[in-house]
This record gives C-alpha cells, structure tokens and sequence, in this order.
C-alpha cells in the first residue's frame, strides 16, 4: 500500500504518481492523507487501482478516471467524477454540483446529498445518491441510469433524452419533455441491482420512475418555446 501525504506533497505529484502506474505498476493501493479540499485529486487514473482519499475533496475530484476505485472519505466539490469514462467512485460525504457530468460509464455513489445539476449531459454513467439532488439534475441526460433516495429539486430531467432516473422521495416540478413512467418489472430488477450495488437498503418498489416523453428529439418550430 502506497501512501501519498498531501501535507508534503503536491496534487501535481500525487497525479503524476497515479499515471505513471500505467506503464509500470508498482502498487494497486494508494492512500491520500491531509486532503484538506484540494482540487483535482486522482484526475485522469487509467489503470485498475484503489485510492482511498482520507479527507474531503475540492473541485474536479476523480475526474475522467478509467478502471479505478476511488473512495473519498468526506465532501466533494463541483464536478466530482465529471466524465468519467470507466471504475467506480464512492463519495461517503455529499457532493455540490454537477457531480458526475457527461460521464460516459462506471459507478458513481454519493452516500450524502447531492447539489445542483447532478449528472447533467450524463452519457452512460450510473449515479446513485443516497440523500437528495438540487435543480436540473440530468439536464439533457443521453444514457445511463439515476437513482435518487432522497428528493429531487425543480427541472428534473430537463431536456432528457434515454437516461432512466429514479426517485423515492418528491420531485419538485419535472423539466422540458420529463414526464413519470410506468415502473415495468424489468425497471424494478435494474433499480435494484443499481440499489445493492450501491450498498443501499431500500426497495426498488417504492420509487418512481422519469423519462424522456420523447418530444424534443428533433426541432419543431411548434416547440420552439421548450427549447
């Protein structure tokens, strides 16, 4: 096990660190200690590694990771997981905004609440929040999948696409071509596989599923006003 004291070293130093793991892996796990809200800790991993981030995060953390797990042990902020293309992410605080924005894949699991725009423009990320979401959350969301076990604040799924988002508490108002749909069987066992992955115990029969109502897909004049 690898430890990397940001109280001495850089953030600079500690990425160049975690990339060089690509071309010559010297240890699978990393620990980050003294955190202390840097940004951009563990930006850009490309190779199958676990960091465990003793402290809370600033902006952009695990940002485009691909094939790592990151665990960050207290608060993020703006952009956590922010196109992250492959791995898994684990938040244990709460996360501000934006978390998780046009992700292409992996897992992303706020154990607080999340702020505005989470997963906006998301492109196949799974995102899992244990508490509640902020406003336009999945804002034009393309792919992937939303879970929220909390509430979801105004605009929910602004201009959404084919992401498919869950939500057990309240939904203030719905987005731009954001309407509720019927919760098939097979969305009760994809809610539920996301829920125990995430390591929640909630039950996938008590939330309701948002989708796109598919009027938006293509400009018409008509619309013009929703756009």
């Amino acid at each position: 096990m690898k430890t990397i004291d940001l109280s001495t070293a850089t953030v600079r130093e500690l990425n160049q660190a975690l990339h060089d793991q690509v071309s010559n892996v010297e240890d699978r796990e990393w620990v980050v200690t003294h955190s202390d809200g840097k940004h951009n800790l563990a930006v850009g991993v490309n190779e199958v590694l676990s960091i465990d981030i003793q402290g809370h995060a600033g902006y952009y953390c695990a940002g485009m990771n691909q094939k790592a797990s990151i665990t960050v042990h207290g608060n993020v902020g703006v952009g956590c997981a922010e196109n992250m293309m492959s791995g898994y992410v684990r938040v244990k605080g709460s996360a501000s905004q934006a978390a998780g924005a046009t992700a292409h894949g992996g897992l992303l699991v706020i154990e607080g609440d999340a702020g505005a725009r989470c997963g906006i423009s998301m492109k196949g990320i799974d995102i899992v929040v244990g508490g509640s979401i902020g406003h336009m959350s999945c804002f034009m969301g393309q792919a992937g999948r939303l879970v929220v076990c909390g509430d979801a604040g105004d605009a929910l799924g602004d201009s959404l696409y084919e992401t498919h988002i869950y939500v057990k508490g309240n939904v203030e108002s719905l987005g731009s071509d954001c309407i509720e749909k019927e919760m098939r069987a097979e969305h009760l066992q994809e809610l539920q596989d996301l829920l125990n992955r995430a390591g929640f115990a909630h039950k996938a029969a008590d939330f309701k599923r948002y989708g796109s109502a598919r009027q938006l897909y293509n400009f018409k004049v008509d619309n013009a006003s929703a756009y």
